[in-house]
């Protein structure tokens, strides 16, 4: 059977790093877990507690495409104690986690041949989904001298489209107000739509993340309950559009995903009360950053970008490899440590990075980083 062209992407290396590491684990192992970027917590309590109580007392069935209102409206509420920003719900629309909120905002602002542009080292799943539709991924590479995020100069006059994140996945450096704004202005310009991926915001050490939405309204804004509220499997996440955008948003919702799972619509709204849990989790993140910060440049990892949110560290391992796929392997044999090659995050200098995720329990990451020293010592 013929597949067609748009099938042809590159995989998510990570996800095989954890599959290697879960047959690792089956053949008796124990692996130190820093590749994948999920939370090692579950769920919220007052989460799982309210959808329990949900089952018992009525049916779960579809919602409208645009998300149950009482979570667009608390979704909304965020952005006015977070931000300072009143947002009317009637923009916010909950999707099946951050993924489904790029294929609708993917579909409802760009056409076919579109270019549109991503910092690198950057998530590589923008750059596979806009090939997937036939769309033109444009890597901006970025560098320690831009904290490597991009900056206007770097954006053309032929884009349809310019995706930031801030913190940044993979190496959780961050934009201030005025970066971004300057960002947003040239996108502007240039008359491309500028989307923005909060998906790790409240995951923030130092000072606060900024939201696009601060600065203007005609933007889009990705954001999810995976991080922040531990929710990864739930697969639920929102987006906030332009007014003028709503009802073309939801037709395509209505007709790729009819709604977001109504099980983790109610489980999020819950999530919303758990804050003390929430802060309790961010806290061991801020922990086991500390811990990364200090352990990895005594085992031989040096050469970091400066993490100030989410829960990653991104690591030039020139030094060590020029294959970090192969490096990685080796970890993961040697060491028991499964972390993720660079490839994944950027195509041409990603072999010579690793990335780190802090996201495990603290005893977890102070094995993890003994074992990577041990390593290194030995090699």
């Amino acid at each position: 059977m013929r597949l067609s062209n748009r099938s042809d992407i590159d995989p998510f290396l990570v996800m095989d790093v954890v599959e290697a590491a879960r047959s690792a684990e089956a053949a008796g192992r124990r692996i130190i877990h820093m590749e994948v970027g999920q939370p090692g917590t579950p769920a919220p309590a007052g989460a799982r507690a309210a959808l329990a109580r949900a089952m018992e007392t009525g049916a779960l069935g579809y919602t409208t495409s645009l998300g149950l209102p009482d979570l667009r409206a608390r979704i909304a509420k965020l952005y006015a104690e977070r931000h300072g920003r009143d947002i009317d719900p009637a923009r916010v629309i909950v999707t099946a986690g951050a993924s489904g909120a790029f294929l609708l905002a993917f579909s409802a602002f760009f056409d076919a041949g579109d270019r549109v542009a991503m910092g690198l080292p950057g998530y590589p799943s923008y750059r596979q989904i806009l090939t997937a539709m036939s769309l033109r991924p444009v890597g901006l590479p970025t560098g320690a001298e831009t904290r490597f995020q991009p900056v206007p100069e770097m954006l053309g006059a032929d884009l349809a489209g310019v995706i930031v994140a801030s913190p940044g996945n993979p190496t959780g450096t961050m934009l201030d107000r005025e970066a971004l704004g300057a960002l947003i202005a040239r996108a502007g310009e240039v008359g491309a739509t500028f989307i923005s991926d909060e998906i790790y915001h409240g995951l923030d050490f130092g000072r606060p993340s900024v939201s696009a939405l601060e600065i203007v309204d005609d933007v889009v804004v990705v954001n999810s309950f995976s991080k922040y509220f531990s929710m990864t499997g739930w697969r639920v996440g929102w987006m906030v559009v332009p007014d003028g955008a709503v009802r073309a948003v939801e037709r395509l919702a209505q007709n790729m995903f009819i709604c977001a799972p109504h099980a983790s619509q109610i489980a999020a709204l819950a999530a919303f009360d758990c804050a003390e849990e929430l802060e309790a989790n961010r806290a061991v993140y801020a922990r086991n950053r500390h811990l990364m910060l200090e352990g990895l440049p005594k085992a031989g990892f040096d050469r970091i970008a400066p993490p100030d949110g989410a829960f990653y560290v991104y690591a030039d391992v020139t030094d060590l490899t020029d294959d970090s796929v192969a490096f990685a392997a080796e970890i993961l044999d040697r060491a028991g440590v499964a972390v993720t090659p660079g490839v994944d995050f950027d195509p041409v200098r990603g072999r010579r990075t690793l990335r780190f995720s802090y996201a495990a329990a603290t005893a977890e990451i102070e094995e993890g980083i003994a074992r990577l020293a041990a390593f290194t010592a030995a090699r």
